[in-house]
């Protein structure tokens, strides 16, 4: 095994920092998501609302928008400013089986937090609003994501600390794309609840239903990628009820729309309204980085 990751460590170097490892792994990747979905359907067709064919459609768009802007994001400056980065690393990480198990529990920690940064901070919002605008369900909705994200910045941001501890950014991108490969299966309703150790331990299709939830119980719930123990640790974790509190998918203000251009500017738009809005330079500020609810009162300047 080890021969393999020093193999696999020597095509990283040759393959330079423009080369997007999270994406190559993401587009491998998508016969099988395909064939999940049609599995999926299968299974479910006894509830065909779940599958409206527009939304799927939509959903298919945003993530071939989300995966073209991110491979040359990548190529023309995210690559260059990550290994920039990585050039003040403190350690040389030898990539090995134990390091590398440890390195992505490490990643799964900052994500909890770049997916919780995500919810409560608007600017991240503007961004990852697009993933939660669907009315419903189903493993296509995984691919609904954001052209923005790659000029938001969050990746650099908070994945910053496992590179400057040493690990490459290749490695860093493609402990996040395994992250979100586990994360398009569990986008579905197909899966009720499993054994207790697996729902303690590990994300699962009932906890990420509640992060989709727009219901007031499940709002801002449940950020862990593949697993749901820092919900726990840190008071962000909720159980799905779903016979007596169904989730009710979308966002608080639904958009109802499968223009993909709308669907990926309409908070930006929003937030820049806010902004515009007379009163102090403080206030102003404030919608960039308070929480996406939080709106100036009539009487504040």
């Amino acid at each position: 095994m080890n021969e393999i990751l020093s193999l696999l460590s020597a095509h990283i170097d040759e393959m330079g920092y423009r080369f997007d490892w999270k994406e190559l792994i993401l587009g491998l990747g998508t016969p099988f998501f395909i064939l999940a979905l049609l599995v999926e359907m299968r299974v479910l067709k006894d509830r065909p609302e779940i599958f409206d064919l527009k939304i799927i459609l939509t959903n298919f768009g945003l993530g071939f928008a989300y995966q073209t802007v991110e491979v040359i994001f990548h190529f023309l400056f995210l690559g260059a400013a990550m290994h920039y980065l990585a050039s003040f690393a403190l350690f040389e990480i030898e990539l090995n089986v134990l390091n590398l198990g440890l390195g992505f529990f490490a990643m799964e920690f900052l994500y909890y937090w770049y997916h919780r940064a995500n919810h409560r901070i608007r600017y991240f919002w503007c961004s990852h609003v697009v993933h939660h605008s669907s009315e419903g369900m189903n493993l296509s909705t995984a691919t609904r994501q954001s052209m923005t994200y790659a000029f938001s910045g969050g990746i650099i941001l908070f994945f910053s600390p496992l590179m400057i501890f040493g690990f490459p950014p290749e490695v860093v991108m493609s402990f996040y794309a395994f992250d979100l490969v586990y994360q398009y299966f569990i986008h579905t309703q197909s899966v009720g609840k499993l054994s207790k150790p697996i729902e303690f331990f590990f994300n699962t299709p009932s906890h990420h239903r509640v992060h989709h939830g727009r219901n007031s119980e499940y709002i801002d719930k449940n950020y862990g990628g593949m697993v749901i123990i820092f919900d726990r640790l840190f008071g962000t974790f909720v159980e799905e009820d779903a016979e007596n509190n169904p989730v009710d998918y979308g966002i608080v203000k639904q958009i109802h729309t499968n223009n993909i251009l709308k669907i990926n500017f309409h908070e930006w738009l929003d937030m820049f309204k806010d902004i515009r809005k007379s009163g102090s330079m403080s206030k102003k500020l404030k919608h960039i980085w308070a929480p996406p609810e939080w709106q100036r009162n009539s009487e504040e300047p």
